[in-house]
């Protein structure tokens, strides 16, 4: 399987989708892409979809009807390095954000509005099927091109030990100019670094090895078993193309 890493800028506008206490920045790139590390610290996974959409006023408002979004993320905590692979489905038309790219990660719990913190290249659609991916490996300090009204961009500061300890308090989610709120998101759930295998004897917490020895245990949330297991299977899909 062929990797995509494909990076699609935006124009930055639409006052729409701003929220009331952020102001647009000038983009900056504090982030570089990097290649895939050899290990990892921890493992999430996101199933978004558009009923889970809120605005910047904490509101629930309606997504994209029929998309659905599914964000793996890798994350090696003592390099800053968080590796993605994004899959937008049923998304149309273009994206749109006050942030420098329109997919990311918030740190929102659910039902609540919070700003972005990790700023991710778009999915596009190579294939011409109405899937739209992204892959690739990004290394902090993070910027989103966003700042709130302290002057600071909403990437800065930020550690992905951050995502570590409250996973769920973080959300991924994506914009486009028709639903500027978001097209999909979902929570943030951990999920075992090497994947799980399915079927009888199972469990639903995840224990993942870390870079110094120790284990990271954290119980996966709605989906359980059949949600880590299909990450799983993707981390090790993916991890074969490369091989």
């Amino acid at each position: 399987m062929t990797m995509k890493r494909s990076v699609r800028h935006l124009t930055i506008g639409g006052a729409a989708a701003a929220a009331a206490t952020l102001i647009v920045a000038s983009p900056a790139a504090a982030e570089t892409t990097v290649p895939e590390p050899s290990s990892f610290t921890s493992a999430f996974t996101v199933m978004a979809t558009p009923d889970q959409v809120i605005n910047n006023d904490g509101v629930a408002v309606a997504g994209e009807p029929g998309a659905t979004g599914t964000f793996d993320f890798r994350i090696n905590s003592d390099t800053e390095v968080i590796c993605y692979d994004i899959t937008l489905t049923g998304v149309t038309g273009d994206y749109q954000s006050p942030a420098k790219t329109a997919t990311h990660i918030h740190q929102a719990a659910a039902g609540k509005a919070g700003p972005p913190r990790i700023a991710f290249p778009n999915p596009t659609d190579a294939d011409g099927d109405g899937v739209r991916e992204a892959s690739g490996c990004l290394q902090g300090p993070f910027t989103t091109g966003v700042t709130s009204d302290a002057g600071t961009d909403t990437g800065e500061g930020f550690t992905l030990a951050q995502i570590e300890a409250d996973p769920a308090g973080f959300t991924g989610d994506s914009h486009t100019a028709a639903f500027a709120a978001g097209v999909v998101r979902g929570q943030l759930t951990q999920v075992p670094v090497g994947g799980v295998d399915t079927g009888a004897g199972g469990a639903a917490s995840a224990v993942s090895s870390t870079s110094d020895g120790g284990a990271l245990v954290g119980a996966a949330a709605v989906g359980g078993l059949v949600l880590a297991g299909a990450t799983g299977l993707v981390l090790r899909r993916r991890a074969a193309a490369r091989a």
